[in-house]
């Protein structure tokens, strides 16, 4: 094991996380399928290996530091580009039923080519808008747990994220910068959606210490019908 490997394991560890060899090896083949199809398009800015497995990967899993995956079942990553942070979870926790929603047809391929690789069962790729998708009856008020890392204001993805959310399940926001504006611009978006900040969880990036916020939002009943509005709205006129 070359130092990168024995330090991700060893900081996973520290958080009560232990992998296994298969675990460690479906990293590897991830790793080196995201630079190989990194180069036909782009995926990710971040391609040394150390930096991939700390600023991806690792990141990625710092939501179960804050949760409890045993406790979650169904979690859906909403614009998960390049699968961060719903493949990382999926290899760490195999028994989450994992869908990951994205809007561009070139990453789902990159994906399902991932999940055939590291041959994990139980993931669904939808190529579609979220605002489209969470419309279909199997998806709204549906998910545990939905996440969306760095994708877009708070107030936003609220309208993209909610609508999948199940009454008194969890939509994790993962952000690097500071959220306290965000938060305060959302508090319309999460009236109108039936949720309530549950709690931010900030910390910093193992190595190069940079911030991490991760805001979570409790859903407190049903999506009202008129939501999310139709694709390309919100980001229009976003709930503020």
């Amino acid at each position: 094991m070359d130092n990168t490997a024995a330090q991700f394991t060893a900081l996973l560890q520290e958080q009560g996380i232990t992998i296994t060899p298969k675990q460690l090896e479906q990293f590897e083949l991830y790793f080196k399928e995201l630079v190989s199809w990194n180069e036909k398009m782009n995926l990710t800015g971040i391609t040394e290996r150390d930096q991939v497995f700390m600023k991806h990967f690792y990141d990625s899993l710092s939501l179960s530091f804050f949760m409890n995956m045993e406790d979650v079942n169904k979690l859906a990553d909403i614009g998960s580009g390049a699968g961060f942070p719903g493949i990382p979870l999926k290899i760490c926790f195999p028994h989450l039923k994992l869908t990951i929603v994205d809007s561009l047809s070139k990453r789902i391929s990159f994906l399902q080519h991932v999940c055939d690789t590291l041959e994990l069962q139980n993931v669904q790729l939808i190529h579609g808008r979220a605002e489209d998708v969470s419309r279909e009856f199997v998806h709204r008020d549906a998910y545990d747990l939905v996440t969306a890392r760095a994708v877009a204001r708070l107030s936003l993805l609220n309208e993209f994220c909610l609508p999948f959310t199940r009454k008194d399940g969890v939509f994790a926001a993962m952000k690097g910068n500071d959220s306290t504006e965000e938060l305060t611009e959302a508090k319309r978006s999460l009236k109108e959606l039936r949720a309530e900040l549950r709690k931010v969880e900030s910390f910093s990036l193992p190595v190069e210490e940079s911030a991490r916020h991760i805001i979570l939002i409790q859903k407190t009943g049903a999506t009202p019908a008129k939501y999310p509005r139709k694709a390309g709205t919100p980001a229009k006129a976003p709930l503020i």
